[in-house]
């Protein structure tokens, strides 16, 4: 069945399966947008795309949009994309400088601050990535996705955000789930499980398939921080999340 809808996915490595899957599943086909997680959100509600890898922070903003498949981004334990820097402890951090690709990294890391670190940082986009070769004391950085690979050793201290979160409530964490416009035809909502389900079993030959079959991390990575079910310990896990509400909005940075 040839899907006439539109589908936007993360541009990132720990998408590559689901890419995979819509690409080589023999009965999908769609047209497929990448963007980062943010991008994601802004496509959707601007009716640029039917289904959508969502930041699953904004998931209860979407009244008309329903979770599709049993898949995600997510992780049981260290998810390594999802990190706090800082050359000063985060018990002493003044000020977090946030990456504004992701929503849900983003209210993610005000919950930490409150629950677990029990800090009250001023909260600023991070508008700059060139900011992270000259850190200032008294800061933070949150950043998401394929540059933290490229920052990872630089800093005194890291901070997991999935690591962190299972710290401090048992539960392992998806950051972003599938979504479609509620109406959706359920054979959509099949063939995308095919699908998913097809690129899921075949990790290796997407990795080989993309720009990052040179990259040595990228299978372990996606083998063992990644965890793409959505199970029901990640729908408790997004429960509580939603439940504390959106708490943190970042200032623009003065300088």
């Amino acid at each position: 069945m040839a899907v006439d809808a539109k589908i936007i996915a993360v541009s990132y490595l720990n998408t590559i399966p689901f890419i995979y899957g819509l690409r080589h599943h023999s009965k999908f086909g769609a047209e497929l947008l990448l963007a980062p997680p943010a991008d994601c959100y802004k496509n959707f509600v601007e009716g640029k795309a039917d289904i959508a890898l969502m930041p699953a922070a904004m998931v209860p903003s979407l009244p008309d949009a329903e979770i599709v498949t049993d898949y995600c981004i997510g992780a049981s334990g260290d998810v390594r994309t999802v990190v706090v820097v800082s050359n000063t402890p985060i018990e002493r951090v003044q000020r977090i400088l946030l990456d504004p690709h992701s929503k849900t990294s983003v209210q993610l890391c005000g919950y930490l601050a409150k629950n677990l670190w029990h800090i009250e940082p001023e909260w600023v986009e991070l508008d700059d990535y060139a900011l992270l070769d000259t850190p200032t004391d008294g800061d933070a950085y949150l950043i998401i996705g394929d540059k933290v690979f490229d920052n990872e050793g630089k800093f005194r201290y890291s901070y997991d955000l999935a690591s962190e979160w299972h710290r401090t409530t048992g539960l392992p964490f998806a950051f972003a789930v599938w979504v479609a416009r509620k109406g959706l035809s359920y054979d959509i909502h099949d063939e995308l499980q095919a699908a998913f389900t097809f690129g899921v079993e075949h990790i290796y030959e997407a990795i080989l398939e993309s720009d990052y079959a040179d990259r040595d991390y990228a299978y372990e990575y996606l083998t063992r921080n990644i965890d793409f079910l959505f199970d029901i310990q990640k729908h408790n896990a997004l429960k509580k999340f939603w439940d504390f509400g959106l708490k943190v909005k970042p200032k623009v940075n003065p300088g």
